[in-house]
């Protein structure tokens, strides 16, 4: 019985050590967890990025390729921290301060309250009799409603150019807003002989927030189907980048993919006799925003992309301007205002020293032993397209792709050029394609060893135009982490990106939904070693019919620059 009471004491004391044991580790891993957590936050301050009001040098790009910045833990009512990562509050913040639109202070109830191109003016600031080449000209615009009516507050979303129609010449206009219904247009005279100055009305004040409204509430106005294969059944669903209230009135909701490396989701609707796993093809779907009868005036084709009444020329006498420059075209240039212009149909750039290639042998020369490949949409196709047709000895291979989807690939054995053109995954509205060969930018960029002959340009914008700014914004980011890494590993990689180009004039893609993509991708790529070949304004002030998919006149300048940053002299 002694015996047995020893025991039963020895155990109680064993336990109540083990309790105490593990109390004093508790304690311990919360204490450790604190100093952690302490340590993140100075390490999260000190790797915040400032917002800087000019371009980086060259050094300073470089030295950013090691300063990755943590997964945004914001607390703003926008997001959350699972929506945006590899960006940070700060730098969210100010990209939607930037981007963020004057608003009419009161709602418009019919279309005559509205900027009316018919009634809205210019003229030309203190006006000159002589002019040379490199001044400067200043137009005022008023804006006025449809009963002639000054505006007292701004938002219009104008383009302008200066052109000389014989000598196929033009240039673009910076535009500012004044924010109390006027605006000026700034012009640089870059030719001799007369320039006429040209303003459209994009967008009134009021439909860019029609736009705006859409673009933020209503993310699937534009939807995408996806086919679901089993061996002797197959069902088509309806899918999205966005579990939006239209995707959950399915009875049946949803197949969730998330990406693997950015946490990008896309969902389908759940179909009612396979399982997830077996969705094999995308496609587009349709077209279903729902406007009002007011919201589809405002962006009706009589008050959008209108040339306002007015005539100014100005004559241009030469002047000892040398507008070329001798400065090679490589990452890390600023670029000026405006970035280049038309002379001749070709395009002279203003940033760097662009060359012409004009036979087919120029371009094999200059990508020689280099691999290019190429990610984003058909704009980006179209100079695949080009190269394909215009070297003979570039050989494309015949892959069984999406014709519209690809990807594609062409090989030059005797010049040892590769040439690859592919989608740049998902939201992409296309024809039925293989849900395999639609790869995510950043999933290429991963896989990619880069180094002195690798080439990488991508454009990513007009498939984005119908999602809110957050989701293009979380592809960007990204893209930018895969691009810092890239860089990093194989720093000699050239990276380059196509901007967005003008052609959208609809609730779908809208310019002003491109301006603001490709405004914000130049702000979250302004601190990397890249070159951006701004084509937007190489197609808002070019004499050929506007369309999304630019004329060959224009691919091809574009093409050219893009050859002189491959092969800069």
């Amino acid at each position: 019985m002694r015996e047995s009471q020893i025991y039963r004491k020895m155990w109680k004391q064993r336990i109540r050590l083990v309790i105490i044991l593990a109390c004093v580790s508790i304690v311990i891993l919360w204490l450790f967890g604190q100093q952690q957590v302490s340590v993140d936050f100075k390490r999260n301050i000190s790797q915040t990025v400032p917002e800087r009001t000019s371009v980086p040098s060259m050094d300073k790009k470089l030295a950013n390729l090691s300063n990755i910045p943590p997964a945004s833990q914001s607390n703003s009512p926008h997001i959350s921290s699972t929506e945006l990562p590899f960006i940070s509050p700060e730098e969210f913040q100010s990209i939607e301060k930037a981007l963020k639109w004057p608003a009419p202070p009161t709602c418009v109830t019919a279309i005559n309250q509205t900027t009316s191109p018919y009634t809205t003016s210019y003229v030309l600031q203190n006006p000159h009799k002589n002019y040379s080449v490199g001044d400067i000209i200043t137009v005022t615009i008023t804006a006025r409603d449809g009963s002639k009516i000054p505006k007292i507050y701004g938002g219009d979303f104008f383009q302008a150019k200066l052109f000389n129609a014989e000598l196929k010449s033009s240039v673009f206009g910076k535009m500012v807003d004044h924010h109390n219904g006027t605006y000026t247009a700034t012009f640089k005279l870059l030719w001799e002989g007369q320039a006429k100055v040209s303003i459209r009305l994009i967008h009134s004040s009021e439909a860019v927030q029609v736009l705006l409204r859409h673009r933020e509430q209503d993310p699937d106005k534009v939807f995408f189907t996806g086919v679901f294969r089993g061996v002797d059944h197959q069902e088509r669903v309806v899918c999205n980048a966005q579990r939006s209230e239209r995707l959950l009135k399915a009875s049946q909701c949803c197949c969730e993919y998330r990406h693997p490396i950015t946490g990008e989701l896309w969902f389908c609707r759940r179909p009612s006799r396979l399982p997830c796993s077996a969705w094999v093809e995308h496609s587009m779907g349709g077209y279903q925003a729902q406007l009002s009868k007011l919201d589809s005036s405002l962006l009706h084709s009589n008050y959008t992309n209108k040339y306002l009444p007015g005539n100014i020329t100005v004559n241009v006498s030469h002047h000892d301007l040398n507008s070329s420059t001798s400065v090679k075209c490589v990452p890390g240039l600023d670029m000026p205002s405006p970035v280049g212009f038309y002379l001749n149909d070709k395009w002279t750039s203003l940033m760097c020293h662009a060359q012409s290639f004009h036979t087919a042998s120029e371009i094999a020369r200059c990508m020689k032993d280099k691999q290019v490949l190429m990610m984003g949409d058909s704009t980006l196709r179209q100079w695949y397209d080009y190269l394909v047709k215009t070297v003979p000895t570039l050989k494309q291979l015949n892959l069984f792709t999406s014709a519209k989807s690809g990807p594609f690939e062409a090989v030059d054995i005797g010049n040892n050029i590769r040439l690859v053109w592919r989608a740049h995954g998902l939201p992409i509205r296309t024809s039925l394609t293989p849900r395999a060969d639609l790869h995510y930018i950043v999933s290429e960029l991963d896989a990619l060893a880069g180094g002195q002959h690798s080439v990488v340009v991508f454009t990513i914008w007009a498939h984005f135009t119908t999602f809110p700014l957050t989701t293009y914004l979380k592809r960007l980011a990204g893209i930018r982490r895969a691009v810092r890494a890239l860089l990093q590993r194989a720093p000699q990689t050239l990276v380059l990106i196509k901007s967005a180009n003008t052609g959208y004039k609809d609730i779908y893609g809208s310019d002003w939904l491109s301006w603001q993509l490709d405004r914000a991708l130049r702000m979250m790529f302004r601190e990397l070693p890249v070159v951006i070949i701004d084509v937007w304004q190489m197609t808002s002030c070019h004499y050929s019919p506007e369309n999304i998919h630019p004329s060959n006149k224009v691919v091809q300048n574009e093409v050219d620059l893009f050859l002189s940053f491959v092969c800069p002299r």
